[in-house]
């Protein structure tokens, strides 16, 4: 994907996700990344813990990137958490480099849940 197409569907994400949540401001990657978790775990609440935050952000990257085979799911424990296994390692360094890899596989993820939903519009 070209630079200006991601910078466009990210930006797309961006606003649905404001407008669907009926914030006054975009969120960022981390906010993006918590909602996915949310979604990936399938129990909503009024309140998470800091470390239940971190686990949702950290069981979207793994959803994100088992797109690409770097992680497998592997279950649901006791409490509904997914939990996810290392199938290979995932080399890509630096911030930069990383976070544009996430956006990517975001955007896959939007694209994916659209065809599923019938599509997706901003509200």
């Amino acid at each position: 994907m070209e630079d200006w197409e991601l910078d466009f569907e990210w930006l797309k994400i961006r606003h649905l996700v404001k407008s669907s949540t009926r914030r006054k401001e975009l969120p960022d990657l981390n906010g993006i990344l918590f909602l996915i978790g949310m979604q990936e775990f399938g129990h909503i609440r009024e309140s998470f813990s800091k470390e239940e935050k971190q686990d949702l952000m950290h069981v979207a990257v793994c959803k994100l990137l088992s797109m690409d085979g770097y992680y497998r799911f592997v279950g649901r424990d006791e409490d509904g958490w997914p939990h996810y296994e290392v199938v290979k390692p995932f080399q890509t360094t630096g911030v930069k480099n990383q976070s544009r890899v996430l956006k990517e596989k975001i955007v896959g993820y939007f694209r994916e849940l659209a065809s599923e939903n019938g599509g997706w519009e901003e509200e």
